[in-house]
C-alpha cells in the first residue's frame, strides 16, 4: 500500500483548552477509516486539518505529491439558484477534459434523475448526496466525510455504504452510526483523552474497536491500581519525614513526586463523563394514551390505525418525504389529518423532540436556553442551579454566556434533551434525536428510552437504536401505504425497497435483504449486551426489592400522596425488570 496522507504530531487547542496533542497516523491507498470520539474531542477539527482547511497549532499535515483530497462537511452550502449540474460543473472549473461526462457519471452515482433540479428545493438528504457528488466528480484519492449519514434515510445510508465500498481509493468518515461504521470500515480511530496518547488505532471494524477499547481500559485500570499502591507506600514513607541528605533519599523523593503526578494524570484521563438523561414520566394509570383509526394524510398515508399505550415504543421508518414527520406532527396535535378519528386521554402530556430544533432561539445564551426564567430549573420537584444543570449535559461553566448560534449540533441537541427532561410526559415523540450526538450520549439516551414507562414514538435513521429500542416498527412508503412489523429486522428490507422505488430511479439497487434471513449469531454489540444482562437484571431486581420495601412501609400507610408515589416507583421498577427479561429472552432466541 502506498502512503497518501499523514498526520505528524498534530496539536490543536480551542481557546485555552487543548483538543488533542501530538497525534500521528497515516492514510494509505485502500484505507477505509472510521473516526469516533466524544463530542468536543476534536473530530471535525481534525478532519478539517486533514483537508487543509484549518491549520494545526503544531505538527504537520503531509500529502503525497499529486494526491487529491476531498471534503464533505456536516452542513454543506451551495450557491443559491444553482442546479445540481451547475454545482458539479463549478467543482470542475478549469478542467475542460470530458467535463460533462464526469458530471453525468457523478450525478448517476448519487442517483439524481433530474440534473436541472435547483439546490434550493433539495431536502437535507439530497443536499448531502449532492455534497458527496461534488467531491466525487473531482475523483479524490482521499475522501473525508463529516457525519455523512445525518439527514439520510435508511435506504440512502445503504446507498452510501455501497458507494464507499467501491470508491474512492481511501476515506476517513466521522460518524455516530454504529451499524454504518460496522459495515464500511477496515480500520478505526478513536480520539479520546482516556488513552495515554489521546488516540486509539485498531485494524478492523467498530466491533473490533470496542473489543480493543475494553482491553486497553482494563489494562489502564490495572496499571492505575498498581500505581496507586506504589503511591500509597511512598506517601507513608514521606509522612515519616525522611531527610533528603543522601543522594538515594533525594532520588526516592523525586520518584515519589513523579509517581503521584503520573497517578493524577492517569485518573484525569480515565475520568470520563457522559450526559445524564432521564425523562420524567407522569405516572398516569391508563391502558390507552393515544389512538387513531383510519388516519389519512394524502398522499402520504391512508386508513392508518395507531395505538399508543404505556410501555409501547413505536419506531417509524421510510424514505425522506414519506410522511414520518407529518405523522409525528399529527400525533402531537400540530397538524390535522385529512380523515380519520383520534382519541386522546384527557390531559395527555406530550413531549416533542423536533428534528430541526426550531424551538431553540439562536440569539439566546446557553444559560437562558437552559433556564429561561432565572438561575435555576425545577427538576423532579427540586431546584437545580443552572450551572449544575449545564454540567449534567457536559457543558462547562464558562460556556453559560455563549450564544446558542455558536454551539455545535451535538451541543444544541443536548440543550433540547435538557429542556424536555423538565416536562413530565405520558408520551415521548422524537424526530431524529440522534443527529449530532456522540456515541456515549447515544448509549445513555437508549437506556433512558428503555426505562421510560410511558409511550414512545421514534423516527430515526440510526438502525442500532431502532433495533434496540422499538417494540414495533411502522414502515411508510410515501405513496399512501403503511405496514407494521414486529421489529427493525423485518422492516429493513421493506424500507430499503420502498425508498428505492420512491426515488424514481429504476437503476437503483435497494439493498433489500430477505426478511427470512436471520443472523446466525449475535453481533458483537448484542453479545456484549447479553454478557452484561445478568448483572443488569440483578441490579434491576435490587431496585425492585427496595421499591417494594418502601411501598410496604407502614409509616406511609395513611399518607395517600406518598403511597401513590411509592407505588408509581414500584410499577416503574417492575416494568424495568420485565423489559430486561423480555430482552434477555429475545437475545437467547437469537442464539438458539
Amino acid at each position: 500500500m502506498s502512503l497518501l496522507l499523514s498526520a505528524e504530531n498534530l496539536t490543536k487547542s480551542f481557546g485555552a483548552r487543548p483538543l488533542f496533542a501530538n497525534l500521528s497516523f497515516a492514510l494509505n491507498d485502500g484505507d477505509h477509516v472510521g473516526l469516533v470520539g466524544p463530542n468536543g474531542s476534536g473530530k471535525s477539527t481534525l478532519l478539517k486539518i486533514l483537508a487543509g482547511i484549518d491549520d494545526p497549532d503544531a505538527g504537520a499535515r503531509v500529502v503525497r505529491k499529486g494526491v487529491r483530497v476531498g471534503y464533505v462537511p456536516q452542513d454543506p452550502v451551495f450557491a443559491p439558484g444553482k442546479s445540481v449540474e451547475e454545482v458539479l460543473l463549478d467543482a470542475l472549473e478549469g478542467e475542460e477534459h470530458e467535463k460533462f461526462a464526469h458530471v453525468a457519471l457523478a450525478l448517476g452515482k448519487a442517483r439524481f434523475s433530474d440534473r436541472d433540479t435547483k439546490t434550493d428545493t433539495l431536502s437535507g438528504g439530497w443536499r448531502k448526496r449532492l455534497a458527496i457528488a461534488r467531491e466525487l466528480v473531482r475523483e479524490p484519492d482521499v475522501l473525508l466525510l463529516d457525519e455523512p449519514t445525518n439527514h439520510l434515510d435508511i435506504a440512502a445510508i445503504l446507498w452510501l455504504e455501497e458507494l464507499l465500498r467501491e470508491e474512492p481509493k481511501a476515506f476517513v468518515v466521522v460518524s455516530h452510526d454504529r451499524y454504518f461504521l460496522e459495515n464500511i470500515t477496515k480500520r478505526m480511530l478513536e480520539l479520546n483523552r482516556a488513552y495515554a496518547g489521546g488516540l486509539l488505532q485498531v485494524s478492523g471494524t467498530y466491533s473490533d474497536l470496542l473489543e480493543k477499547r475494553d482491553e486497553v481500559l482494563r489494562n489502564e485500570a490495572a496499571y492505575q491500581e498498581t500505581l496507586a499502591n506504589l503511591v500509597r507506600r511512598e506517601m507513608e514513607w514521606l509522612r515519616r519525614g525522611p531527610k533528603a541528605r543522601s543522594t538515594k533519599a533525594k532520588a526516592r523523593i523525586q520518584n515519589a513526586d513523579r509517581l503521584i503526578e503520573e497517578l493524577d494524570e492517569s485518573r484525569t484521563r480515565s475520568a470520563t463523563s457522559s450526559a445524564e438523561i432521564e425523562f420524567a414520566a407522569s405516572q398516569r394509570k391508563t391502558k390507552r394514551l393515544w389512538s387513531a383509526r383510519g388516519l389519512t394524510k394524502s398522499p402520504l398515508f391512508s386508513n392508518l390505525d395507531v395505538l399508543l399505550t404505556p410501555g409501547s415504543r413505536l419506531g417509524v421508518v421510510g424514505p425522506n418525504g414519506s410522511g414520518k414527520t407529518t405523522l409525528l406532527r399529527i400525533i402531537v396535535g400540530e397538524l390535522a389529518p385529512d380523515a380519520g378519528t383520534i382519541e386522546r386521554v384527557d390531559g395527555l402530556r406530550v413531549v416533542y423532540f423536533e428534528q430541526n430544533r426550531e424551538s431553540l432561539d439562536p440569539a439566546l445564551t446557553l444559560k437562558r436556553a437552559l433556564a429561561p426564567e432565572g438561575d435555576s430549573v425545577m427538576h423532579q420537584g427540586r431546584a437545580v442551579h443552572v450551572a449544575g444543570w449545564a454540567k449534567r449535559f457536559l457543558f462547562r461553566a464558562e460556556q453559560l454566556e455563549t450564544p446558542v448560534s455558536k454551539l455545535s449540533g451535538g451541543e444544541k441537541a443536548r440543550i433540547v434533551l435538557a429542556r424536555l427532561m423538565l416536562q413530565p410526559a405520558d408520551l415521548l415523540v422524537m424526530d431524529e434525536p440522534t443527529n449530532d450526538l456522540d456515541i456515549p450520549t447515544l448509549d445513555v439516551l437508549e437506556e433512558s428510552l428503555l426505562e421510560f414507562p410511558g409511550a414512545l414514538v421514534l423516527v430515526t435513521h440510526d438502525r442500532y437504536l431502532l433495533d434496540r429500542v422499538a417494540t414495533r416498527v411502522l414502515s411508510l412508503d410515501g405513496r399512501g401505504n403503511a405496514e407494521y412489523f414486529a421489529d427493525y429486522e423485518q422492516a429493513s428490507g421493506a424500507a430499503a425497497a420502498s425508498a428505492a422505488d420512491f426515488s424514481r430511479d429504476p437503476g437503483a439497487r435497494s439493498g433489500r435483504r430477505s426478511t427470512s434471513e436471520k443472523p446466525k449469531r449475535l453481533s458483537y454489540l448484542e453479545q456484549r449486551e447479553f454478557d452484561q444482562m445478568e448483572a443488569a437484571l440483578l441490579e434491576a431486581e435490587e431496585r425492585l426489592s427496595e421499591a417494594k420495601r418502601k411501598a410496604e412501609d407502614p409509616l406511609i400507610a395513611t399518607d395517600a400522596q406518598a403511597l401513590q408515589q411509592r407505588y408509581a416507583e414500584l410499577n416503574a421498577a417492575q416494568g424495568a425488570v420485565d423489559r430486561l427479561y423480555a430482552r434477555w429472552a429475545e437475545l437467547e432466541a437469537k442464539l438458539a
